[in-house]
């Protein structure tokens, strides 16, 4: 049986470097699955095509169709990538109103791999003082790590190098909480490398 991922792309240019960032971690999230034998299916959400329909939702209550549509996919999938470029040192209003209009409870539990993108990497913050407590307040199961793209990630055009690395390791939590049973010690090359202050808590045992 296959895993199901949905990409939550808050991006609004064409082409946007959010979507391109979740598609990379969507790829490194396959591709460890496929290391454990498990399948995956990929549907990416671009919220500026459903700008319109989240402002209605958000002043009429009216749920389009197609945000419906969007919001049933993130209900139902296995795994959630959420991507939002940054704004005025916050998520855009877009990808915060999307979460406005989701259920309280659709994400409970749900693997979460967290993301941003903007001009600077002085914003990566974001990720740890805006994303992470409004993906706790939802109960979602966040990924201890999260990746951010600054302009420089792309010099290359492909999102190489030390991007490569983080949406490698990234993408292993997400695979292992979806069932991986090796793609987390596989990204973890390196003993000495520092690991997000989640991970090492969550690595603490007590004695017996």
């Amino acid at each position: 049986m296959g895993a199901s991922i949905v990409v939550v792309s808050g991006g609004l240019g064409v082409p946007s470097s959010s979507r391109m960032l979740g598609d990379q971690l969507a790829r490194s999230t396959v591709s460890a699955l496929a290391a454990d034998g498990i399948s995956a299916e990929v549907q990416v959400i671009e919220l500026r095509e459903l700008g319109v329909d989240i402002a209605k939702a958000m002043v009429a209550g009216w749920v389009s169709p197609q945000l419906e549509e969007a919001i049933e996919a993130v209900g139902s999938a296995n795994a959630v990538v959420a991507v939002s470029p940054v704004f005025t040192a916050s998520v855009s209003g877009l990808f915060k109103s999307f979460l406005d209009v989701l259920d309280p409870t659709l994400l409970d539990d749900k693997p979460v791999l967290l993301a941003a993108t903007g001009g600077s990497s002085r914003h990566s913050m974001v990720i740890d003082y805006v994303m992470r407590p409004i993906f706790g307040y939802l109960r979602a199961n966040t990924m201890p790590t999260a990746v951010f793209a600054a302009p420089g990630d792309w010099s290359d055009g492909s999102g190489s190098g030390a991007l490569a690395e983080r949406s490698d390791r990234a993408g292993a939590e997400l695979a292992r909480a979806l069932g991986g049973r090796h793609g987390l010690s596989a990204a973890r090359q390196d003993p000495m490398e520092s690991l997000p202050f989640e991970q090492l808590l969550a690595e603490i045992r007590p004695e017996a």
